[in-house]
């Protein structure tokens, strides 16, 4: 039996956001404790962070998470 369940796409402006703040992305991993490989997963939307994450990209942006990450109906 097949699901009629769509699931959404997750988008970010990790990059974006980072950038403004004139940071690398090593810089970016150091301050929520992951590796720079798992930003760049991120910001190229191979990867959706963990809640305790996306938490942690709120605090360090200091914006709500709704202002980095939001989520699109695959077509």
């Amino acid at each position: 039996m097949e699901s009629d369940l769509v699931m959404p796409n997750v988008r970010n402006r990790v990059k974006d956001l980072r950038l403004d703040r004139g940071w690398t992305q090593q810089q970016l991993a150091d301050a929520v404790g992951v590796s720079r490989q798992s930003i760049n997963s991120i910001e190229c939307g191979r990867y959706v962070p963990s809640l305790p994450l996306a938490l942690a990209f709120a605090r360090v942006f200091a914006c709500g998470t709704d202002r980095i990450f939001w989520m699109e109906d695959r077509p």
